[in-house]
């Protein structure tokens, strides 16, 4: 390394050291009876830094992490990062044959993992025989006054270590992360992260967010997801804000975390905002200090935001939207635009371009539909060991998103659909955020997915999955009905399910892939001949 590199020297393991120096007595980071200031939390990563090393784990090696939320969590991000060990965080709510999948892609080297989540993990390592990974390093983090289990090492001795890590040059480019994209369509691909990448992130989302160190900011999301570690959580230690860390968002917890540390700013898929204006505790807890609120992984239904804006008045709100080739933020709607400019995804970031394109990579008009692509240097230096699908992705110098949207003539984007929801139905595009955005102003619904099923005329038929509110009693009959009276027949749903819950991933997406698989039988009993006699109509009613 050139003494310039020296001078300039800024990693993403370099940023706890420096948020130290500047708020070293600081809460950095609570997480139930643990508290860790600044200087604490800069000291437990250098002694988890130093401990990674000595364990074997060298730059470029891969640590895959398997756990739910918890401080180790963050001091393993920032010590793998400063030793030039790159993170591979793991979805844990995969099977076992998942977690293999990702152990063997990554190649990983090493495994931390929570004790409750031991019996998964080991199943999955028993999977990896013959593969390209060997991990030798298998560290837990055990349960209070529980024993380490035989072949494993506890991850009080990484950070307690007492050592001091080495100095292990980190370029701007060298990858730090391997964040897996989530799967809900194919596979998951291990997409590349470098401290550029997210520290110009990380600048993105301060200037667009309105993110200051005297946040105090509830993390209920998975950290595993690249929304909640790095649009919030490594932002909040970059900036010197403070982290109140749960496991999971339960709406209860979450009200009462809220009210306890009075919580300043939280981020929440949408799914998880309804849950939280559904539940009792929401009118019973003190939620004055919550100023600043995020949503993200899914468009913000115009009714719940309208609802949000009614019962928690003093709030500013911010839609973040992205993908996590692009570490994840594109574009972001700001407060100031949430009624003007409802159901947008906003601009492009402070570091990033947004355009939309044709089938030929062309730049279409204002207006016009097409795919959304980006250019940032917030972007993945590509996927791990594919170079064919990076090719694809990036192809003419901007990553293809493969959403479907557009763009006003002022730069305000919107959504229409993903590529592959989109529903071709008799020879009609359908756009499923359209179906949905309609079905969510009937009263009584809390959520609904609009899908596809396989239909023997219309090729493809649009399906509607509604979840009624608590309390509320309500039909396919009622829901196809009022969708009809507000959108083109080809538009209102063929088959509507009444159903209890809809299937999420821990990031709060919904998985629709999976509603399709559930769904598929439902025009079984329909022939090409019988279809092709009569026009569309509604399925029976059906309760999922």
């Amino acid at each position: 390394m050139s003494d310039i590199d020296i001078t300039r020297r800024h990693s993403l393991g370099d940023i706890p050291r420096r948020t130290a120096q500047r708020f070293p007595g600081k809460p950095a980071i609570i997480d139930g009876a643990t508290t860790l200031t600044f200087a604490e939390f800069e000291a437990t990563v250098e002694r988890t830094a130093a401990a990674i090393a000595a364990a074997g784990l060298a730059k470029g090696d891969r640590l895959a992490l398997l756990s739910h939320n918890c401080w180790q969590f963050a001091v393993l991000d920032f010590a793998a990062a400063r030793v030039g060990v790159i993170l591979v965080p793991v979805n844990f709510m995969l099977g076992a044959n998942e977690i293999a999948f990702i152990l063997d892609q990554s190649g990983a080297k090493g495994f931390v993992v929570e004790a409750a989540l031991l019996p998964v993990a080991e199943k999955a390592l028993g999977q990896l025989d013959g593969t390209q990974s060997a991990v030798e390093v298998r560290v837990v983090i055990p349960l209070q006054g529980k024993p380490v289990p035989a072949g494993w090492s506890g991850v009080a001795g990484w950070t307690s270590y007492d050592g001091t890590a080495p100095d292990v040059p980190v370029a701007d480019d060298d990858p730090v992360r391997i964040m897996f994209t989530s799967g809900t369509e194919s596979r998951p691909k291990g997409t590349l992260l470098s401290s550029r990448s997210l520290m110009w992130h990380y600048v993105s989302c301060v200037v667009g967010g309105g993110m200051t160190a005297d946040d105090v900011e509830l993390h209920t999301l998975p950290l595993y997801h690249c929304a909640q570690l790095d649009c919030f959580l490594g932002v909040d230690v970059y900036l010197g804000a403070t982290s109140i860390i749960l496991p999971t968002p339960d709406p209860g917890t979450v009200l009462r975390a809220i009210e306890e540390y009075r919580v300043k700013k939280y981020f929440a898929p949408p799914t998880v905002w309804i849950g939280l204006l559904r539940s009792p505790d929401f009118g019973t807890r003190d939620l004055s200090s919550l100023r600043k609120g995020y949503y993200g992984a899914s468009p913000m239904p115009v009714a719940v935001l309208e609802e949000m804006r009614q019962r928690l008045p003093d709030i500013r709100l911010w839609n973040f939207y992205g993908q996590t080739e692009i570490a994840p933020l594109g574009t972001l709607l700001g407060p100031e635009d949430q009624v003007s400019h409802a159901g947008s995804a906003g601009r492009a970031a402070l570091n990033v371009e947004t355009r939309i394109v044709d089938d030929d990579d062309s730049p279409v008009p204002a207006g016009t539909i097409g795919e959304i692509v980006h250019r940032t240097p917030h972007a993945t230096l590509g996927y791990y060991q594919q170079p064919e699908k990076t090719a694809e992705a990036f192809r003419n110098g901007w990553f293809h998103s493969g959403d479907l949207g557009y763009l006003t003539e002022d730069g305000y984007l919107y959504v229409v659909d993903r590529k592959k929801d989109m529903i071709k139905t008799g020879g009609e595009n359908v756009a499923t955020r359209e179906v949905e955005e309609v079905i969510y102003t009937l009263d009584g619904v809390a959520e609904v997915a609009v899908f596809a099923v396989p239909h023997p005329r219309w090729v493809e038929a649009v399906t509607a999955v509604v979840v009624p509110k608590p309390g509320v009693t309500l039909t396919p009959k009622q829901v196809s009905e009022y969708a009809r009276t507000r959108l083109a027949g080809f538009k209102t749903p063929k088959y509507v399910v009444v159903a209890d819950a809809l299937p999420k991933n821990p990031s709060g997406k919904i998985l629709k892939r999976q509603l399709r698989d559930e769904y598929a039988h439902l025009a079984d009993h329909e022939t090409t001949a019988d279809a092709s006699s009569r026009p569309h109509r509604n399925a029976r009613p059906t309760r999922g």
